[in-house]
């Protein structure tokens, strides 16, 4: 899509739409959404306040993990934020967080709607195994992905750049680096907000696919509900 076919959305409208304890209750799959994951000390919630310039939107829990549900935020009729639940430092049982790892993959490979993920790591800890099991499900999905080294403001730019290079040496390494971009953020400084506005921008601009999968969505509704 060229740049100048690419809209400018303003983040600062988006409401709070639905949270879905499973993939059957989320909102028809039509339009354009983004994903947001992440382990829970990843500062995912406040990424997307920062992006939203509302810091109560996506609410932080002082019990990382605790939230097992998909939560829905709209910019428009037909364009979605999704903060998908944290994982990492949840004392829940392991058939739980098993659970979790289903209902994810299964709405990363399967949500049509879904133009990519935003997979959010510390930069001090990048490419946990949670991480490389979500880049792994996005990239054998065809889900282009953006890693955002959250954080940055811990650390020096040389040492922060140094990172950065680092991960993008590992994901080559590793063949994940097929339609994954890397950039360096700290929400608290708004560092990289502009970088991921832009690349969001891509993802949400509706194609004239999405208009015709809205259109059949529609044809086919006495169907789905007989």
């Amino acid at each position: 899509m060229s740049e100048s076919n690419v809209e400018r959305i303003n983040y600062r409208r988006a409401e709070f739409l639905i949270s879905a304890p499973t993939l059957a209750e989320c909102p028809e799959d039509s339009g354009a959404e983004v994903a947001f994951a992440g382990r829970s000390n990843a500062g995912k919630s406040s990424a997307i306040n920062a992006l939203t310039g509302n810091g109560k939107l996506a609410r932080t829990s002082k019990t990382p993990g605790r939230t097992q549900l998909i939560n829905f935020f709209s910019l428009s009729e037909q364009q979605r934020l999704v903060d998908l639940p944290g994982y990492g430092y949840a004392k829940v049982a392991r058939s739980m967080k098993d659970e979790w790892q289903r209902h994810l993959a299964f709405y990363l490979e399967q949500r049509r709607c879904l133009k990519g993920l935003v997979l959010l790591m510390d930069i001090r800890q990048p490419l946990k195994d949670f991480d490389l099991h979500m880049l792994t499900w996005a990239v054998n999905a065809g889900l282009p992905a953006h890693i955002l080294l959250t954080k940055a403001d811990k650390l020096k730019n040389g040492p922060a750049n140094n990172i950065r290079f680092a991960v993008e040496k590992e994901l080559k390494a590793l063949e994940l680096d097929n339609n994954v971009t890397v950039q360096i953020f700290s929400a608290p400084k708004r560092k990289g907000l502009d970088k991921l506005e832009a690349r969001l921008n891509q993802w949400l601009t509706l194609a004239p696919e999405d208009m015709e999968a809205d259109v059949d969505n529609d044809a086919s509704g006495d169907d789905d509900n007989g």
